[in-house]
C-alpha cells in the first residue's frame, strides 16, 4: 500500500511528464471528443452512423439509448414518446422534445478548441451554450444555421414547410446562404422551405411546457455544478459533476483531499454496480453506468480505498499548480493552467489470471501497463449482466495477475437492445396571433397543404377563414399531449385539438440544407466576438462544403475563457 505522504511527490513527477512531453502539435485535429446523454425520459434511440438523412437511411442500425451513453461524432439521437438531455464537456447542453432527431455532424478537437456542428433533422430542440473563446457551436435546421457566438440560449424548430429559431438569452447569428443576421434576446427568425423571400424577424412565442422544462433543467444543473466544483479546485467545467452534488456527498479524507460517495451505500459498497459495457471502435470497451451520477466517476479521476473513510470513494481529477500544491490547489500563478480532465472509457484496469478476466478500480496515480495500485483491495468480475460488483477470490495475490492495456474485443458483451428506426412526423408552421406556431398531424387530420396558397389550411374551415392556434404545438399523432397520456400529462400546458377528417394532401418536398457551413478559420481572433451583418469578425472561410472542419491557426494564448464552460 502506498503511503499518503508519497502521493504528493508522485503526483508532481507525473505532472512534469505531462507538461513537458505530452503537448500535441498545434495543427493536430481529431474527432475524439466524447459527450454524454445525461437524461433519458421515455423512448430515446440512437444510431452510431447514418449515411445522409437518418430518417431515410434504411441501412442505419438503431439501438435503445441508455443513460450516460457516450456520444461521438456521427451519432444520431432520436426521441419518440420521450425527451432527452445531452451535456457537452465544455458546459453546453442540448434538450430534445418528443419526435425529434438530432445528428452530431461534427465534434472536432483542435489544440484545445472544440468545434460542434449539429443538424436538427426534425422536431424541436433547445440549446444552452457558454463557449470558450476558441470554441465554435452551430446547429443547422432546414434552410439556415444558427451560430452561438457567446453565452446564449435558443430554441430551434424544424418543420416540413419551414424552420424557426428563437433567442431566449444572449444573442445568436443566423446564417442563410451568404447572409448573416444577428438576433438579440426575444427575437425570432423564421423562413419557409425553399422561399428566401419569406425570411422574417419577429418576437418569440409564448412559453410552452417544453420551454419550462428546459429552463428548470438548466437552473438545476447550473446550481449543482457550481456547488460541486468547489471540491475540485478546477478552473474548467467538468461534465457530470452536478450529479455528484445531487446524488452523493463530499467529505475530507485526510491526505487524500476531498472524496465522494453516493448516498445510501455502506462499507461493503464497491464501484461498477449497475450498468453495462459498450464497445467503441476508438476506445474499446466503455462502461455505461445506469446510475444518474455514473458519468464523472467512471470516466474522469479515479478511486481510492480507505476503511477509515468508509471504504471505496471517488477522487476527482488531480489538478496541479506549483510544487507543494497538489490536491485542490488555489491561487495558481498567472499563466499556469492545470491540464483539463482526461476522458477514459472506464476508470478501471483490466487484469487477467489463469484465463479469468477481472477489473480493478483505477487509482488516480495508476500508470498505464503497470500493476494497479488498488489491486490489494479487490478484483471484480466485469462480465455480470447487471454490473461488476462481485469480487474474485484470491485477488490479494497481486503478483499473479497480468495487467492488460484493455479487455479483448471478444471478452465482453454489448447488451444494448435493438430499436426501430424513427418515423418522419409531419409538422408545419401555422400563423397565429402571437407569432409562428407548429402543428403535428396524423393521417386523419384536417390540416392539409394548399399548393395554390403555399401554406397549410384547415380543410373543414370556410374559404375565408384561416387557422388559429393558441397552443404552441399540437400532437394528435400519438397522444403525447393528450389528457392523461404522454410525458406532458397533467402539466397544464394549453392544448388545441385538431378535428379528425380525411387528409387531402401531403406537404411538399422542398430542398433543405442538411450540410452545416464549415467552421471559420481564425488567425488569432477570438471566437467569442460579436457578429452582425453579412460578415464575420476575425474569420475567413475555406472553399467548398466539406463535412470536415477547417483547422484553425494556433491561438496566441492557451488560457481558458474566464467563465467558459460553466453554466450560470
Amino acid at each position: 500500500m502506498i503511503s499518503r505522504r508519497l502521493i504528493p511527490s508522485i503526483a508532481i513527477i507525473l505532472l512534469l511528464v505531462l507538461f513537458v512531453g505530452a503537448r500535441p502539435a498545434a495543427a493536430d485535429s481529431s474527432h475524439a471528443r466524447i459527450i454524454r446523454l445525461s437524461l433519458v425520459q421515455g423512448d430515446v434511440r440512437f444510431t452510431r452512423e447514418a449515411h445522409g438523412d437518418p430518417l431515410t437511411d434504411s441501412s442505419a442500425v438503431w439501438e435503445t439509448a441508455q443513460l450516460n451513453l457516450p456520444i461521438r461524432q456521427g451519432y444520431v439521437i432520436s426521441t419518440d414518446n420521450g425527451r432527452a438531455e445531452i451535456e457537452f464537456e465544455n458546459g453546453a447542453m442540448a434538450f430534445l422534445k418528443e419526435n425529434t432527431v438530432l445528428e452530431f455532424y461534427d465534434l472536432s478537437l483542435d489544440d484545445g478548441s472544440r468545434t460542434t456542428r449539429l443538424v436538427l433533422r426534425q422536431g424541436s430542440a433547445s440549446f444552452y451554450v457558454n463557449p470558450d473563446v476558441r470554441d465554435y457551436f452551430s446547429v443547422t435546421g432546414g434552410d439556415f444555421t444558427v451560430e452561438a457566438n457567446g453565452r446564449s440560449s435558443f430554441r430551434l424548430d424544424n418543420f416540413d414547410d419551414g424552420s424557426t429559431v428563437e433567442t431566449i438569452k444572449g444573442h445568436v447569428s443566423v446564417v442563410h446562404k451568404d447572409k448573416t443576421t444577428r438576433l438579440e434576446k426575444g427575437q425570432s427568425f423564421s423562413i419557409k422551405a425553399g422561399d428566401d423571400s419569406s425570411a422574417n424577424i419577429g418576437s418569440i412565442a409564448e412559453e410552452d411546457d417544453f420551454d419550462r422544462w428546459v429552463s428548470g433543467q438548466v437552473d438545476t444543473v447550473s446550481s449543482a455544478t457550481n456547488a460541486a466544483l468547489q471540491y475540485t479546485g478546477s478552473p474548467y467545467y467538468a461534465s457530470g459533476f452536478a450529479d455528484l452534488y445531487t446524488y452523493g456527498a463530499w467529505s475530507s479524507c485526510g491526505g487524500y483531499g476531498f472524496g465522494w460517495r453516493p448516498f445510501g451505500v455502506g462499507a461493503a459498497w464497491s464501484p461498477f454496480t449497475g450498468g453495462q459495457w459498450l464497445w467503441d471502435p476508438g476506445f474499446g470497451w466503455t462502461w455505461m453506468s445506469s446510475q444518474p451520477w455514473g458519468w464523472a466517476p467512471y470516466h474522469y479521476g479515479g478511486w481510492l480505498f480507505d476503511s477509515s473513510c468508509g471504504g471505496w470513494f471517488y477522487s476527482p481529477p488531480l489538478y496541479y499548480g506549483v510544487p507543494g500544491r497538489v490536491f485542490n490547489p488555489r491561487g495558481t500563478p498567472r499563466g499556469v493552467h492545470p491540464p483539463q480532465p482526461v476522458y477514459r472509457p472506464v476508470t478501471g484496469v483490466f487484469v487477467r489470471k489463469n484465463g479469468n478476466l477481472g477489473i480493478v478500480p483505477m487509482h488516480p496515480l495508476d500508470e498505464k501497463g503497470k500493476t494497479p495500485l488498488n489491486l490489494e483491495h479487490g478484483v471484480f468480475s466485469p462480465v455480470l449482466a447487471k454490473g461488476v460488483s462481485e469480487p474474485i477470490a484470491g485477488a490479494e495475490q497481486g503478483q499473479k495477475w497480468q495487467t492488460l492495456k484493455s479487455a479483448p474485443r471478444e471478452a465482453l458483451t454489448n447488451n444494448l437492445a435493438a430499436a426501430p428506426a424513427p418515423t418522419r412526423v409531419s409538422r408545419t408552421v401555422v400563423e397565429g396571433n402571437s407569432g409562428p406556431r407548429v402543428v403535428s398531424f396524423s393521417k386523419d387530420s384536417s390540416i392539409v397543404y394548399d399548393p395554390r396558397e403555399h401554406r397549410f389550411v384547415n380543410a373543414n374551415a370556410s374559404p375565408n377563414s384561416s387557422p388559429s392556434l393558441n397552443a404552441r404545438e399540437v400532437h394528435s399523432e400519438n397522444g403525447l399531449n393528450g389528457a392523461g397520456t404522454g410525458v406532458n400529462a397533467g402539466k397544464g400546458s394549453p392544448r388545441t385539438e385538431v378535428p379528425s377528417a380525411a387528409r387531402a394532401a401531403t406537404p411538399p418536398t422542398a430542398p433543405r440544407n442538411t450540410v452545416p457551413p464549415p467552421a471559420p478559420r481564425y488567425s488569432g481572433g477570438e471566437r467569442g466576438g460579436s457578429i452582425g451583418g453579412s460578415s464575420r469578425s476575425g474569420a475567413t472561410y475555406s472553399s467548398g462544403g466539406s463535412s470536415a472542419r477547417s483547422s484553425p491557426s494556433p491561438s496566441s494564448s492557451g488560457s481558458p475563457h474566464p467563465s467558459g464552460g460553466r453554466p450560470h
